[in-house]
């Protein structure tokens, strides 16, 4: 679906001619000559880029629904506190709560009571908790994004927009006070590490009587949108967002950098980490960037969670919840890995975790514990195990889950009550999101006998790549199975199914690569018979097809193609196994039934994976077990126009 673009009026302002430009709720002003273009190529002078719209619908969205669970639980917490054994909250406990929550340099004076205002109301409006919501916007621009925060989030209660530039300072103050959103929004012209560094200086020399620093200063969201990587801003963002569940929205338009192999320095200096070499870049490119906040908080005992991780166009947009948890630190080791990519091969991959966090009895027997250990490694060889090709290290990047999977039903029960004269690419947003959903795949059942907040915290993902079936059946140099009969032959096999928001047609799997090309040699076998005379030892196919008995048999070596003439339907895979076993397949499957019969449904073990392969059969029947039942979305965006992208920079 191509993005249309906003509508456009003419005012006069001051005496100056500015055109509007409309999104959401939010208007901004531009000047009449200033140079605003859709090619990607030319110089602007007011940068505004229609096709990011979806980026702000997105984060407009997340803001709100995260921010309404945060002061949910904040509120909660503070009834909890309130009731506590039926007292009244201490002074100090209403002192902390304040320098908490109140957002000021100085003390601030009292406020003259009316005198029209009874004293019993009075009192009782005294008790009532509103917690503040504060947001920073530290990279502006036109403040297009926090003008639309600050219009359709009705819970914010200030909104600071930083930029740089002065002209861009003085053009937020202008789109504010047309808005009418001057008692929300400030605009400063500050570089925004100065900013965020700042308000942590702020609150560290303010502390309880514990000892512990306040957070009046800190933000409950910190928004890093740059033109290019956000990756300098990391250590100060994740210090200034507030850590008891406060969110860092972090954009990084430097696809080049982290989704491609060509500037792994730059990747590495970055990111610390080295990218990869193949279809599952663009997650790679997530997990490198997610590593990267996750390493920056550590050093403070501040410990992330992903919320909804997602690669869009030309940009990766990340929203992480940061919590102070020095515990959940100690995982982090446990959920970083490394990455064997046999990148110019069969382009299959191995993961290797750094370190590994397993529970452990403890001494009096009625638990367990979690304890840290170094990793065995390397879990692969220096040729891959498939094709021969040499391995290629990558990383280190995130091994944890990069969505939360209830938040991200959180937002989906929202999308029905989201206007979309407001949210502009309100399809896409439920179509990426419902995508994001399917790359859930189960892993194994959390251990009982633990904390269960440990527990969580030493969950990893055990499927954290896709593949893409098409670019799989091309090493093989054979016609590529449908996307339904490829998951419906992976689900046969006893495995799980999903797919990534990153690129369409892609397959989530738990399944092994062994599994992967099994199929497809089965399928070679079954369905689409390949040339056998143009294989050499030298490519990547060879050592796979040799395995699966498809080249290199001397018996075979008078066939140009896998089974006897192409024309002819390939023999059933049953029959030749029945063969196999001196069985008609008929006799054999009322041998099997039979069988499971007397020893009883108690007795009946699953079949394995080797068992499952004998009755795997590229048919209809396949098809309909993969196929995918419900409503359509879209799940992918088209290109929107002829010349679209990140656009230049604005001049001034």
């Amino acid at each position: 679906m191509a993005q249309e673009a906003p509508p456009e009026h003419t005012i006069e302002r001051n005496g100056k001619q500015y055109r509007t430009i409309t999104e959401g709720k939010a208007t901004i002003l531009v000047p009449q000559d200033a140079k605003i273009s859709k090619d990607t190529s030319e110089e602007q002078q007011v940068f505004y880029n229609p096709v990011q719209q979806y980026n702000r619908d997105l984060s407009t969205l997340v803001v709100k629904v995260y921010g309404e669970m945060l002061l949910e639980k904040r509120i909660d917490n503070f009834k909890l506190k309130n009731t506590k054994k039926g007292k009244k909250r201490k002074r100090d406990e209403v002192e902390q709560i304040n320098n908490d929550e109140i957002p000021r340099a100085v003390e601030p004076e009292p406020e003259p009571e009316p005198e029209s205002k009874p004293q019993e109301e009075q009192a009782e409006s005294d008790h009532v908790y509103k917690p503040v919501f504060k947001i920073l916007d530290a990279l502006s621009a036109s403040g297009l994004r926090a003008l639309r925060y600050a219009l359709e989030i009705p819970f914010v209660t200030s909104i600071t927009a930083n930029d740089l530039s002065a002209s861009a300072t003085e053009s937020i103050k202008q789109n504010a006070e047309y808005n009418g959103v001057t008692s929300k929004l400030t605009a400063t012209n500050d570089d925004a590490l100065a900013l965020m560094y700042r308000s942590i200086a702020a609150d560290l020399s303010r502390r309880d009587k514990r000892g512990n620093p306040s957070r009046s200063h800190k933000f409950d969201v910190i928004d890093l949108d740059p033109y290019g990587t956000a990756a300098p801003f990391f250590d100060a963002a994740i210090q200034a967002v507030r850590d008891d569940g406060g969110l860092l929205v972090v954009t990084c338009t430097d696809s080049a950098v982290w989704a491609g192999h060509s500037y792994c320095e730059k990747t590495f200096a970055l990111y610390g980490g080295v990218p990869v070499k193949g279809m599952h870049s663009h997650e790679v490119g997530l997990r490198l960037i997610l590593n990267a906040v996750a390493t920056s908080g550590a050093r403070y005992g501040l410990a992330i969670e992903p919320m909804l991780s997602l690669s869009i166009d030309f940009y990766t947009k990340v929203f992480i919840k940061v919590t102070r948890s020095p515990s959940g630190v100690k995982f982090l080791g446990a959920k970083t890995m490394l990455v064997y990519s046999c990148d110019s091969g069969c382009g299959s991959w191995e993961t290797q975790p750094i370190m590994k966090s397993r529970p452990f009895p403890n001494k009096k027997g009625n638990g367990s514990f979690y304890k840290h250990t170094m990793a065995q490694g390397p879990s692969v060889d220096r040729f891959c195990q498939h094709c021969g090709f040499k391995m290629h290290v990558s990383g280190p990047m995130y091994g944890g889950r990069i969505h939360s999977h209830d938040f991200i039903h959180r937002l989906l029960d929202e999308i029905p009550k989201a206007s979309p004269e407001i949210y502009g690419t309100l399809p896409r947003l439920e179509g990426m999101l419902r995508t994001a959903l399917e790359e859930y795949i189960p892993g194994p059942e959390l251990p009982t006998d633990v904390d269960p907040k440990d527990a969580e915290a030493a969950v990893i993902d055990h499927t954290p790549f896709f593949f893409i079936p098409g670019k799989a059946a091309s090493i093989l140099s054979c016609a590529t199975p449908t996307d339904d009969m490829f998951r419906g032959a992976i689900m046969h096999l006893g495995y799980q199914v999903g797919r990534s928001h990153c690129r369409p047609g892609s397959i989530k799997t738990d399944a092994p690569w062994s599994t992967i090309w099994w199929i497809l040699t089965e399928w070679i076998r079954q369905k689409s018979p390949v040339k056998v005379s143009k294989f050499r030892e030298s490519m990547a196919a060879w050592k796979i097809l040799h395995r699966a008995g498809i080249v290199g048999q001397e018996e075979k070596k008078a066939d140009d193609v896998t089974r006897g003439d192409a024309s002819q339907p390939p023999p059933d895979h049953d029959v030749a196994m029945a063969e196999v076993e001196g069985k008609q397949p008929q006799q054999q499957d009322a041998a099997e039934k039979s069988e499971a019969e007397a020893n009883g449904d108690k007795e009946k073990q699953p079949l394995s994976e080797e068992e499952l392969r004998k009755s795997l059969v590229f048919d209809d029947a396949l098809v309909q077990l993969g196929r995918q039942k419900g409503t359509r979305y879209m799940r992918y965006q088209v290109n929107p126009h002829k010349y679209w992208g990140p656009m230049t920079r604005a001049k001034g």
